[in-house]
Formats: structure tokens, sequence, C-alpha cells
């Protein structure tokens, strides 16, 4: 039959087959990690197809050529989700375009743009051709947009090279948890550009309840960062819809996974997926933020989980937490309102146009379900310098956030004639807010960028302006005051001393009780049994002298009622009889694991087989049972990643296993490691691996 020939002679175009460059287009976009089995782009900055026609080529004049883009279940160019654009001479800066990139026989290379506001997600590619008439439609194919930090007219654009590595591409990183005085990095491997995690990310999108109820709605606001945050903010957890993780602080995990033995998010989210979207259980904070960590760095969002000690739940917005103590030091559960010895959220980067200026920059995020926010357990995103400066009344959550690192702790004592004592007290909320540091494995605090220096000017100016009234408890320097010091070597396994130190800068003697006592903990604030107790009834505190009363803290008391979060709380209370004040001094202490190492052995080269030895000494007075060792990251298999030892570790003993790797890429790798055991939970290490590339 014939081919059709129009009025000078030419046949119809017709597409043979379309190359999609992906191995080139997806390097150009920072999208190399991702293999070139799909198309994965960034918004805002061109990319390049191939078509090659069958029997001629494209003649300019001649052939008129037509892309259509298409994202979401019900496509509407108003919406934003559709555009219909000609090939034509030049690119446009904020919409859908097209260039002629090169000729070559029957070959054509077209240089398509994206504006910086399109919507993310998963894109049809179609061709129209035509001779000024109706034309031939051609299906290219499917690709995925996400957001560009490295294009400056995109929302989410950053600016230094250094900070898009850190906060975009980095796979592996550290969270930090332990204690105010003892502060843990936990090796992490957030994994965004391993296998199905991209295609997972955009089903939680495609899960969140927004979706559900108007399709056409949620998919024309996904070129929003702040709206992308919220949705994942509510995604991560379960609570009321969906979500990838259900929450559990009981220490009774037995049904699923302890939140200590995640290493990283690749597992949680393929295990979403496979189990139709039920909750993985189970996360707390430093989960629930890692795994948005992931998925929003995987959509482009620059991110970074975040670290706050002594962290207030301010449950009736009051910006003033309560914790009432019998006269036995113990903590009563009169309010609900807490305070963590740390909590993870993260920070994501982004301009705020709905807001006034000044409030661009990093975003809290919390996906940590505690209170709920129009109507769904969320938080966020809430500008940082927002926080900073008092300003409660903007979008999103921003008083909650505020009283986590700045609300009032008034610790109360109630008696037994039923009356309650105010204590004086020095403790603060909101310490050492830590992150890990742009391309090193250090600790960066960003304290000051939540919260002007306490009793500073700014400080006093920033709660007029939030309309509090804060009385601030400063230690006196002047009276009886208290701190608990600790002793070195609080290691899992052993004994150890713990000093509380009584300071009386009066010119008279004072007469005092001492109630010192000892507590296993969870990081959230709940206690356990006691693990230590001393009341010393008459106490003689000489004049302008300190006195030191130790506390022996024994392996046999805390041993067996130590959670995964190896946390113990120390309270001391010091009655003082002639003036009848309490005085109150109180510290969150982390019991030290052992410690993984890790040997390479041989020299780590791109897609050559190296083994890695991982030992730990047992601490502890009795045998290990059930050791298991799990691994991510440096071309790990499935069948790797997890290694179980046949026999129990003897006390003083190794436990020893080692591992092939085969990393597929150069660079840095960083191997994670978590270990389990019967007596042994969550204990974690890491080990940077530069992986150098095959030799030319």
């Amino acid at each position: 039959m014939a081919e059709a020939l129009d009025a000078v002679g030419f046949a119809d175009l017709v597409l043979e087959s379309c190359n999609l460059e992906c191995e080139s287009n997806n390097r150009n976009h920072m999208m190399a990690d991702m293999g070139s089995q799909t198309l994965v782009v960034r918004r805002g900055q061109s990319f390049t197809i191939t078509l090659l026609f069958a029997g001629r080529g494209y003649e300019e004049g001649v052939d008129k050529l037509t892309l259509n883009v298409e994202t979401g279940p019900c496509p509407i160019e108003s919406s934003g989700t559709k555009s219909h654009f000609p090939v034509s001479d030049a690119l446009q800066e904020s919409a859908w375009s097209a260039v002629v990139d090169h000729r070559d026989g029957t070959a054509l290379s077209l240089l398509i743009y994206s504006p910086p506001d399109a919507r993310i997600g998963r894109y049809a590619l179609t061709l129209e051709a035509s001779m000024g008439y109706q034309g031939t439609s051609f299906r290219l194919g499917e690709f995925i947009l996400l957001f560009n930090p490295w294009c400056p007219d995109d929302s989410v654009f950053l600016e230094y090279e250094d900070q898009r590595c850190e906060f975009v591409l980095t796979q592996q990183g550290l969270i930090y948890q332990g204690s105010l005085k003892f502060i843990v990095p936990t090796p992490w491997n957030f994994g965004q550009f391993e296998d199905e995690i991209l295609d997972i990310c955009l089903q939680l999108l495609d899960t969140n309840p927004k979706f559900l109820r108007d399709q056409n709605r949620d998919c024309s606001r996904r070129n929003n960062p702040v709206y992308i945050g919220r949705v994942v903010s509510a995604m991560v957890n379960c609570n009321d819809d969906q979500g990838v993780l259900a929450g559990r602080w009981d220490d009774k995990y037995e049904d699923g996974v302890s939140p200590m033995s995640w290493i990283g998010s690749v597992d949680i989210l393929r295990r979403w997926r496979k189990y139709g979207c039920q909750p993985v259980r189970y996360g707390q904070c430093w989960v629930f933020a890692a795994v948005a960590c992931t998925i929003l760095r995987c959509l482009g969002i620059p991110t970074r989980v975040v670290t706050n000690y002594n962290s207030a739940h301010d449950t009736n917005s009051n910006l003033v937490i309560d914790r009432y103590l019998d006269e036995m030091g113990n903590l009563q559960k009169t309010s609900k309102d807490m305070i963590w010895n740390y909590h993870c959220w993260v920070e994501s980067w982004m301009t705020r146009p709905d807001l006034p200026p000044g409030c661009d920059g990093w975003q809290a995020l919390d996906p940590t379900p505690q209170e709920k926010s129009e109507g769904a357990y969320c938080c966020g995103p809430a500008p940082v310098k927002a926080i900073k400066e008092g300003e409660l009344r903007l979008k999103y959550d921003i008083p909650f956030v505020f009283a986590e690192v700045s609300a009032d702790v008034v610790y109360w004592v109630l008696q037994k004639d039923g009356s309650r004592k105010k204590t004086i007290h020095s403790s603060t909320v909101g310490k050492n807010m830590s992150t890990k540091s742009v391309g090193k494995d250090t600790r960066e605090d960003i304290t000051h960028n939540y919260k002007y220096p306490e009793g500073s000017d700014e400080e006093r100016e920033v709660f007029a302006k939030a309309e509090l009234q804060k009385s601030y408890l400063t230690e006196e320097e002047k009276g009886v005051s208290i701190k608990i010091k600790v002793s070195e070597g609080m290691n899992n396994g052993c004994d150890f001393d713990v000093y509380a130190v009584i300071s009386n800068n009066t010119e008279t003697e004072r007469l005092c009780r001492l109630m010192f006592c000892a507590r296993t903990a969870s990081y959230n604030g709940v206690v356990g049994p006691e693990c230590g107790m001393k009341d010393l009834l008459n106490v003689v505190l000489l004049p302008n002298a300190e006195k030191t009363v130790p506390l022996r803290i024994l392996y046999e008391k805390y041993g067996s009622c130590l959670t995964q979060d190896n946390m113990i709380k120390l309270v001391a209370l010091l009655f003082e009889y002639q003036t009848g004040d309490i005085i109150l001094g109180v510290r969150d202490i982390y019991v030290k694991n052992p410690d993984i190492k890790i040997r390479v052995l041989g020299e780590p080269m791109q897609k050559r087989k190296l083994v890695a030895e991982l030992t730990l000494t047992n601490p502890l007075s009795t045998p290990l049972s059930g050791c298991v060792f799990t691994l991510e990251g440096a071309g790990l298999t499935e069948g790797q990643k997890t290694q179980e030892l046949a026999s129990p570790v003897e006390p003083g003993q190794e436990a020893k296993v080692r591992v092939d790797l085969a990393p597929q890429l150069s660079g840095l790798h960083k191997l994670v490691v978590n270990f389990e055991s019967d007596k042994l939970k969550g204990v974690k290490g890491y080990r940077n691996v530069i992986v150098a590339p095959l030799p030319k």
C-alpha cells in the first residue's frame, strides 16, 4: 500500500523508536545512582530525547511536532497536570517547551524543558506529528519529574553544592541519640536511590487521604514543597491513614521489629509496599524522622534529621511543662505533659511564599504522631526563623515546635497532706540541638537557629511578642544548690558510681534530708523500676562548702530492666529543714554498649569483591545467645544483610562474622551495622569505605 503523500510529495512521519537517553539525562540531573532503566529528571532543567523515524527524517517547515505531557489519573491543563506544547524555536523559562537539538538523517534529538514550578510525579510523554492536517500520535514513554535544588527558580533551590550533596544526594548519615550529657551518633542508611524506593515514594503520595478524596486537587498541588512536606509528615505515621510506620514506646515489640533494630529506611519502605501498605511495626521518633528524610530527599527536597535534647511535649498549649514528684522523688502521672530525653524531627529547605518575608529556609517537619494538625497527625512545615522569633500565628504548628525547644519546666512535689510545693530547679528544654555536619561525620550544634541565648534581651523580646508570661528558674548563686555528676566507664555490664554534689553558698550550717534515686527509663521520659536508692535523713552542710554523696549503680539491679534506650534517670531531692525549700537535681545518663569493630580486608575497588570482618566482645557476665548482625550499604545483596551466629558467645569472648562486599559504584560508602542478642539490643556501628573506580 502506498504511503500517504501531501501536496508536495512528502510521506507522513513514522516513528520507529524513541531513546529517552536515560543514562546521560539521569547523570546530568544528578540522578546517576538511579541507574539507566527509568528516566528521572529534575524540573527547571532541560533533558534530551532522540527520535528515529522510518522512511524519511524530520523536515523543518514541513513537519509540525507537538509534545504532550500528563501526570496523575485525571490530567487537566488548568490544574497544571497536563501540557500540550509545540517544538518551537526557543525554550521558555516558565512553561513546558521543546526545541530541536540536532538532526542526523532520520534521527532527531529534541531538548525538552520543564518549568521550575511543574508538578512532580510520573509523566506520560507523547508526540503528535502532522503536516498541517490531522496527524499521528506516538507514545514515547514515561519519565519521573522531581524537585530541583540546583535550579535557582525552584522553590527548593539551595545555593551551595556541598549542601546539595549532603542534603539531597548523600544516602548514609548519622542520627544523634543518647542523652544531653552523652550524645551518641547512630549510623543510618537513608538509601533514597536504592531499587524500588522512588516508586514507593510516589505510591505513598498516591495513598495519602487527600489524594483519595480529590485526585485532581492533590496532584495539582504537587508543585509545592510545603504541601508535599505536609503530606509526607502525615503518611510516615499510620495514625489516621495507610501510613508507613506504627509507633510503640512500651518496650513490647514481640509482634514486630524493635525500633532500636532498624539501621536504614529501605527495608521499612519495601515492607510497607510488599504487605499492601500495612504499617510496619515499630518506629519511634528517630525512625519516623529518618524515613521522612529518605522520602523527601528522594523527591528532591533538601532534608536533614535534627535532634532536640530535653524536648518538651506540651499537650495543653500553655507553653509550660508541669512535672510532679512524690516525696520519694518518683515521677507521678498527674500531667500528660512530657519531657523527652531527646526527640528527632526533620528540617527541609524551601521558600514560603505563603508567609510574610523572612520565613524561607529550613522548615521543621515532625512525622512522629503526637498532636493533630488540621485533623491529621502531622506537624509542619514550621519555619525555623519564625520559631526563633516567636511568630506563633504563622503556618504550620509553630506553637508546638516552639514549646518543644523553649517551654518552661516546673517541678512540683506532692506532699502527704495533699498540698504541692514548687521546687528550685535549673533545668530547661531545647538543649544541644544536633545534626550531622556537611561533608563530615561530626556533630553540628544548631540550637542558635531555634532560640536566642537564654537570658538575653532578644530572648525576652521574643517571649513578649509571643505573649508569654514566663518565670525563669535560674540557679541561685546564693543558697543551697544540687548537681548530679557521673563517673567514667558507665558501660553496659559494669557497676559504676554517680554523685549528688550539694553546695551550701551561705554563711550558716544547713541540715537537710537527701533522697537520691536511680530508675531505668525510656528516651521519651517514661521511668521503670528502681535500680539504686539512698535516703539520708541528716545531711549536714557546712558554710560555704560542698558535699558529695555517691550512689552505686549495680548491673545486677539495672541489667534486667534496662530498656533498649539504655537510659537511667537520676533524681536527687534535697529537703532543707530550716527554710522548707525543696531543691531538685535531675539527670539522664546513657549506659554505653560495647563497640562493633569493623575491618575491611582487601583493596576497595568498584565491582570487585572485598571482605568486611565484624566483631563485638561480650561485656556481660553471662553468655549472649541469638546473636545476629544486620548490615546496610556498600554493595550488599539481600542474602548478605543478615548474619546469624550458630553458637552463644561466652563472657569476654568475641562475636565475629565475615561478609563479602561488592560495591557497584565508586566513591564513599558507609557500611552500617546493627547487633542483636537476647541481652544486648540495638548495638550500632559503621565504617566509611572509599571505593576506587575501575582502572581505565
